[in-house]
């Protein structure tokens, strides 16, 4: 199957995000399937969402006129806008990665969420979306970090194969669910080939 990789174009295809990021949710999905297939775990205000790609478009995947996936990039300047995000980067703040504290360090962002549709699972296209957030952001970032369920375990060997190290893990004072910061550095890292 033939895929078309691009970034966000129009404010429409921000709703189709959302529609895959509800249907994909942690509160939507069994718990066989969230733990074979992965789940998404935030769902994004839409206006902040629209926002988010007005500045930086996230990664998207297509199969003709059908969304098959997202990557989102999320710029550390709207930190504030994604309240359940904030203890998130509360934490990035305290880390360093390679000698370097990640705080004051404009040179990374955030992987905001990575979802493939179930449709098309298993066909390149986590790996297409990650290659496209590369080619679009490799100017202008030196890397990216997101967080990992580590009850997604689906996700985290993705991660892992694409590039991502990890950073540092610790579980959720709430909660008590575990979660890996994983660090892809375009500087030194380059993804596997298929």
């Amino acid at each position: 199957m033939d895929f078309r990789f691009t970034t966000v174009a129009h404010p429409q295809d921000v709703d189709l995000i959302l529609a895959l990021q509800a249907e994909n949710h942690r509160d939507h999905v069994d718990a066989v399937t969230a733990a074979s297939e992965g789940f998404t775990s935030v769902r994004h205000d839409p206006e902040v969402l629209q926002a988010m790609n007005r500045a930086h478009p996230s990664a998207v995947a297509w199969s003709g006129d059908r969304l098959a996936g997202y990557c989102l990039m999320m710029a550390q300047e709207f930190r504030d806008q994604v309240p359940v995000l904030q203890p998130m980067f509360a934490l990035l703040e305290r880390l360093h990665w390679r000698g370097e504290a990640l705080a004051g360090n404009p040179r990374w962002f955030v992987m905001g969420q990575v979802c493939v549709a179930r449709d098309f699972r298993g066909m390149g296209v986590f790996d297409g979306l990650y290659q496209e957030l590369r080619r679009a952001y490799s100017g202008t970032f030196d890397f990216t970090v997101t967080e990992v369920s580590q009850r997604n375990p689906r996700s985290l060997r993705a991660h892992r194969r694409v590039g991502f190290k990890t950073l540092h893990a610790y579980p959720d004072p709430l909660t008590g669910e575990g979660w890996e910061v994983v660090v892809w550095d375009w500087r030194v890292e380059t993804m596997p080939s298929s």
